[in-house]
């Protein structure tokens, strides 16, 4: 396989664009607003490509914590980067409201007691119905699940750690209303073999990135340090927003720290093949980087449609495409610098 130069592509591509327009203009002319122009075919090769991502430093031990109900923050007992102990309690509510709710479905309870009992002494006596006892235990019972249900909400209504970690972001402040689910505060586990660098690819790379597949990642805080890392999650569904598919690459710290929000760069190797279309450099035009745009003859062979198209790497005399030719067999080679989308044109 042919070395792929990425580094150099977008200064070769303008570079040989250029010289092959130039050399162009010497040979192909315009004639009454017809521009006469050739035509050479595209073919197909499958390569396997290092692709190039970046993304920021995650935990997957990261939990976003919050009350399980609505309620004024009465304390917040940690700062950002602060060491907590699993169990340790961060935050509480103020109890005043919960409190006098406990208080009330107790009392509830209570009643419901006197009720019942005095139902079944009416019953006992024949002065009260089945039906009236059985009312007056099933409101018993009502008024007991009552009682747990604001217990529950009472216990929770603090925030505990739910492992050994740190703190890294402080959401809301002490007197703040927090909504039931709402993140107060985010804080990350203690092992050091759960980082993960997540990111976004179009649906032609998802389909050849597979688990497994191993990655050289370059992280802007260690910049004489390489890291490996090796693909453990790809998504099976896109991003609804984005359109793209999230990967999750798991990175081996060694013997260096890490923290949420590092900038990583990531060069993956891939396991499986891609298929690239092969055109003539010279149909390129307007090359930028790794974007550049080709002419195709319309069915009326009269007209051309000009076509983005993403540029993969050069070999030789050619140029690989990953998207844009979709479906197309031959791309104008000569005359492109004369061409404008919807130009006329004949075939030489």
């Amino acid at each position: 396989m042919t070395k792929f130069l990425n580094t150099f592509l977008p200064l070769l591509v303008l570079t040989v664009v250029i010289v092959a327009c130039t050399s162009k203009k010497q040979e192909v002319t315009a004639t009454d607003d017809v521009v006469i122009v050739k035509q050479q075919p595209v073919t197909l090769l499958n390569y396997s490509p290092a692709l190039e991502y970046s993304g920021l430093m995650a935990s997957t031990s990261e939990a976003k914590l919050a009350f399980k109900i609505n309620g004024v923050i009465a304390k917040i007992y940690v700062k950002e980067g602060d060491h907590v102990s699993k169990g340790q309690v961060l935050a509480t509510l103020n109890m005043t409201e919960i409190n006098a709710q406990v208080a009330q479905a107790s009392e509830n309870v209570d009643k419901a007691k006197r009720d019942a009992g005095r139902a079944k002494n009416l019953y006992e006596d024949t002065v009260a119905s089945l039906e009236q006892l059985q009312n007056a235990q099933t409101q018993l019972s009502v008024a007991n699940e009552g009682l747990h249900i604001a217990q529950f909400n009472q216990q929770y209504a603090q925030i505990r750690a739910t492992e050994d970690g740190i703190i890294t972001k402080k959401i809301m402040n002490e007197g703040e209303v927090a909504s039931s689910g709402t993140p107060v505060l985010i804080m990350s586990g203690n092992n050091n073999d759960d980082w993960v660098v997540r990111f976004g690819v179009p649906d032609k790379e998802w389909a050849i990135l597979k688990t497994g597949d191993v990655a050289d990642v370059d992280v802007d805080a260690y910049p004489s340090t390489a890291f490996k890392g090796v693909i453990t999650k790809i998504a099976q569904a896109s991003d609804p927003v984005s359109g793209t598919y999230e990967i999750e690459v798991k990175v081996l710290p060694g013997d260096k720290k890490f923290a949420a929000g590092l900038f990583a760069n990531l060069h993956i190797k891939t396991s499986a093949p891609m298929q690239v279309a092969m055109i003539p450099i010279e149909a390129i035009t307007e090359g930028d980087g790794k974007k550049g745009y080709v002419y195709t003859l319309n069915d009326d062979k009269k007209t051309v449609t000009r076509h983005q198209v993403k540029i993969a790497f050069l070999d030789k005399d050619k140029i690989a495409v990953t998207n844009g030719l979709e479906n197309i067999q031959q791309v104008i080679t000569d005359g492109v610098s004369y061409l404008t989308d919807g130009a006329a044109v004949r075939v030489q």
